[in-house]
């Protein structure tokens, strides 16, 4: 069946029909994929109406280019937001999160093919989805406290659950990790080779039928062309889990840096470097929120995280969330001059600001409904 177009000015995602199932396309090759409004629309859209489709089994989630989605298209945001109200980012934020929520309690299996850069809203797309396949070609990070916001679209939900402490050490420094590394830490399901993608791809396509509730069809395709791997405890969780664990963001740093006096690795001296070069306040919320999230359900993960975003971008404490676009993304000085400039100057009367609910008559809570499993979540019941 030859692809369907949603937009047909602007072929943003495309959805195409295969024996069993439906493949779903993010088509912004040129932008990495990245997420606007109306391609988050588009999807919403998508998804809704194929749920409850009989004929639609299990869908295949994947980009075109060299990205699967590089997150959202922040500058995009930026200039929506400075050229009306600030509400109107906590409106796209509410329209993802609401993806992301619909895709996290999807009826039928999801397939993620991530074979290029995963950051931020991509993860949002794909890290609850059954199958989580990489390959040599993935690049995943979470990197929205170096540019002033703090990881959302569920990642206090989905990073939170990664083994130890592994996901403050993703969260805090904004780690880039390849395709085996997720797989070793638990963010993807199975590592395939890129060359072989087509041909497990096209296997998928063609299987005549697949129970969403028994995905052994499924699981035996993928398994055929998975590599095995080794999972690799090596010394680097051992001290991830040794540093993150400590109680603070400045507990955590001083906790790098003494095992740095020893242990001159590479990968040690970027975190401390991360931690120390990202927004002081937003890294002290993202803390807050993957702790609080190991004990949180997704939907009450991403309305804290919408909450406390759009205190972000009401300015309640400072302007980092727009420092830092301007900085790294728009002048791109690379010196975002965030307020307060360390992580001492930051009380906790201001992390807790983050946390309040918002008294504004442009500003709505974050509020998730699924007919299937009758959840009303609201940020005030949190």
């Amino acid at each position: 069946m030859a692809p369907s177009v949603l937009n047909k000015e602007e072929e943003m995602v495309t959805m195409e029909g295969i024996s069993g199932g439906m493949k779903v396309i993010l088509n912004r090759p040129r932008k990495l994929n990245a997420l606007n409004y109306e391609l988050i629309v588009q999807m919403l859209k998508m998804f809704e109406s194929h749920e409850n489709d009989p004929t639609i089994k299990f869908i295949i989630l994947k980009g075109n280019g060299k990205a699967f989605c590089a997150g959202g298209d922040v500058t995009s945001l930026m200039t929506l937001t400075n050229a009306g109200n600030w509400s109107f980012g906590a409106n796209f934020f509410r329209k993802q999160y609401s993806l992301d929520y619909l895709l996290g309690t999807y009826k039928k299996p999801l397939i993620a093919l991530l074979n290029g850069i995963v950051m931020g809203g991509g993860a949002g797309l794909s890290m609850n989805a059954a199958f989580r396949i990489v390959t040599e070609n993935t690049l995943f990070a979470m990197p929205e406290a170096s540019i002033g916001s703090v990881p959302d679209v569920g990642s206090s939900h989905f990073l939170s659950r990664l083994p130890g402490f592994f996901g403050e050490y993703v969260a805090l420094t904004g780690v880039r990790l390849n395709g085996l590394e997720m797989v070793e830490c638990g963010l993807a399901t199975h590592f395939v080779h890129s060359k072989d993608l087509a041909s497990m791809e096209g296997e998928l396509s063609m299987m005549a039928s697949a129970d969403e509730k028994n995905m052994t069809k499924i699981s035996e395709i993928i398994n055929k062309y998975a590599n095995e791997r080794n999972i690799n405890a090596n010394s680097r969780f051992e001290i991830i889990n040794k540093c993150f664990s400590k109680e603070t963001v400045e507990d955590i740093l001083s906790a790098l840096e003494n095992v740095a006096v020893e242990r001159h690795e590479k990968w040690i001296l970027d975190a401390i470097k991360s931690m120390k070069s990202t927004s002081p306040l937003c890294i002290k919320l993202a803390l807050k929120l993957i702790r609080e999230g190991r004990s949180q359900k997704l939907e009450h993960c991403l309305a804290r995280e919408h909450l406390v975003v759009s205190h972000l971008l009401l300015r309640t404490v400072n302007d980092d969330f727009y420092e830092g676009p301007r900085a790294m993304l728009i002048d791109k000085d690379k010196k975002p001059q965030w307020s307060p400039s360390t992580l001492e100057l930051v009380n906790e009367e201001m992390v807790s600001k983050c946390f309040s609910v918002i008294d504004d008559e442009d500003w709505q809570p974050l509020r998730l409904f699924r007919k299937s499993n009758p959840t009303h979540i609201a940020v005030s019941r949190i």
